[in-house]
């Protein structure tokens, strides 16, 4: 299990694709810093348990199933955000706009189920394991361990890797438009 700032940068090197499938340069920005928070989404277990009882870390919220019904409420709500920002702002194409739903769950999706491959790879030493693809299969799927738990370097690895990802498909974005300047849509 990484630390906060490792699970950041897993979403955000899962979104660094959104650079070539959007054409919209400042939409594929908008998309990318407004969706990379869901990264956390699945710690919201951390808060839940307070609250109810049988929720725990690495529980049921750790889990395909959860990350996808969180997209399907959540996602047309940060889509209809980003639609918003995009009518005040231009950030968000019109295009963009027309399909904001399916984005918004999307992103949500992408950067849940980063969170769970985040802590695939890092197989718990001291916490509870996950099991990712319950309830169609119990236990762990897979054990990697090949990160510490709360490890400072693969935590700032990846969040490195995250940016670096995304300031390269930016870079190769802004050729394949033309761009020079960076700003010209």
């Amino acid at each position: 299990m990484v630390d906060v700032l490792g699970h950041l940068g897993m979403a955000l090197f899962w979104l660094a694709p959104v650079w070539h499938f959007v054409d919209h340069r400042r939409t594929a920005m908008l998309v990318v810093a407004g969706g990379f928070w869901f990264g956390m989404l699945p710690d919201v277990d951390l808060v839940l348990s307070d609250w109810m009882d049988g929720v725990h870390h690495h529980g049921v919220v750790h889990t395909v199933l959860a990350v996808t019904i969180f997209a399907v409420v959540l996602g047309p709500i940060v889509g209809v955000a980003f639609g918003r920002i995009g009518e005040r702002t231009g950030w968000f194409s019109a295009q963009a706009r027309e399909h904001a739903t399916a984005i918004g769950f999307i992103v949500v999706w992408i950067s849940g189920l980063s969170h769970l491959f985040a802590d695939i790879l890092s197989a718990p030493d001291v916490s509870t394991r996950i099991e990712p693809l319950w309830p169609v299969v119990t236990g762990p799927v897979v054990l990697l361990d090949v990160l510490w738990y709360q490890s400072w370097w693969a935590t700032w690895g990846l969040f490195i890797l995250g940016v670096a990802a995304n300031v390269l498909a930016w870079t190769l974005s802004r050729r394949q438009s033309g761009d020079s300047t960076g700003v010209a849509e």
